[in-house]
């Protein structure tokens, strides 16, 4: 144990990764569950964790993490020739063919471009924790805009909408293809729809700590529940959470919604994207360069419609460079709401994820991420 509870190892060369997530413990001004880990070619150099209640093997929420799992196995299914980028989404699902959504491409879909941020008159939790009942509300529906004009982040149902498109595909849900393709040959602790014997060792997430100065900036930033990013993350319907409970409610971990239902730890998340990336357990890399670099490509650049702030999005993921400049190009993974983050980073063989149980805005957490990542690339270097 060293410094501010933390614990674990990292690799020769690598302790500033230690001192930085020991760095961050102390600014956080309250006690703080997390868990950083990280690989470097294929091998593990940092599995560190820290907290009253936190073990090396704490299950925790994953957020919108559990959108980069999922896009990992869109990205196997496009690379085996199953699914096409360029194809129109009704090619696999006619019945999104309506109301303006015909000619809506998976590409389009897969990076905010759809028009289908939210339902018009929302989800209670039990529907938005069920992808299929997702699907099928926002296949039916017009769009909020005209689709590949604009990008706006579908927050809650992206991953519902192109786990439609593998279940069409396929045969298979994405939770299903995710265990047998990815969580099993790994040994990934890592669930998209956690079991029941393993709820006793999920940590429930706990609200930020509301200082004057988080409290004002919130109230600034804050619109409407009918607004564009209220729909999109259903604070205008009656029954709605906010967005750092959802992972507590038994129907989300039970059913695993690919958008946000994601239970997991550090280190599997990690793995995840090393093996995305690296040889891993002395198997090939997921991806192929070609694969890796074209779900990196940015597909939309500018004003994002829902976050109301500028955004690159890749395909199916975050262009992670845009947002930590210390990370090669081509570099991408896939934030959770909170201060989660899960990437890789093809041309320094680095793969990262971090995950915290106290909720934090994304302008503090993105600063945090990037102390520990400049370290960890300094290290690699």
């Amino acid at each position: 144990m060293t410094g501010h509870g933390v614990q674990g190892t990292v690799a020769a060369g690598f302790e500033p990764v230690r001192e930085e997530f020991a760095a961050v413990l102390a600014a956080e001004g309250a006690d703080l569950d997390a868990q950083v880990a990280a690989y470097h070619h294929g091998e593990l150099v940092v599995d560190l964790w820290a907290g009253a209640d936190t073990t090396r093997d704490s299950l925790l929420g994953i957020y919108s993490a559990s959108k980069g799992v999922a896009h990992l196995v869109v990205a196997l299914l496009v690379q085996d020739g199953t699914l096409d980028l360029d194809q129109r989404v009704s090619h696999y699902w006619p019945e999104f063919a309506v109301r303006g959504k015909g000619e809506v491409r998976l590409r389009e879909l897969l990076s905010h471009q759809a028009g289908l941020a939210g339902a018009d008159a929302g989800f209670s939790m039990a529907e938005l924790a069920d992808d299929r009942v997702v699907a099928e509300r926002l296949g039916a529906q017009r769009p909020f805009w005209r689709p590949g004009t604009a990008s706006g982040y579908h927050a809650l149902v992206v991953a519902a909408l192109s786990g439609e498109v593998v279940r069409r595909a396929t045969g298979e849900t994405v939770q299903s293809l995710f265990a047998s393709r990815l969580r099993e040959p790994y040994k990934l602790d890592l669930h998209l729809g956690l079991p029941a014997d393993q709820e006793h060792r999920f940590l429930p997430a706990q609200p930020m700590v509301a200082t004057p100065e988080r409290l004002r900036d919130l109230a600034a930033a804050a619109t409407g529940p009918n607004s564009l990013d209220g729909i999109a993350f259903n604070r205008h319907h009656p029954g709605n959470r906010e967005v750092w409970e959802l992972p507590n409610l038994p129907v989300v971990r039970e059913k695993g919604p690919a958008s946000f239902g994601g239970i997991g730890t550090a280190r599997s998340l990690a793995k995840l994207y090393a093996a995305a990336i690296s040889p891993t357990d002395s198997a090939a890399p997921l991806l192929t360069p070609d694969t890796a670099a074209a779900f990196a490509q940015i597909q939309s650049a500018g004003w994002d419609l829902v976050l109301r702030q500028h955004k690159a999005w890749a395909v199916g993921f975050h262009a992670a460079a845009e947002i930590y400049p210390v990370l090669g190009q081509g570099a991408f993974g896939h934030s959770g709401a909170g201060g989660q983050q899960a990437l890789a980073d093809p041309r320094n063989g680095l793969s990262y994820a971090f995950l915290r149980r106290r909720f934090l805005p994304p302008p503090q957490a993105d600063a945090d991420h990037q102390r520990i990542l400049g370290a960890l690339r300094a290290a690699a270097r």
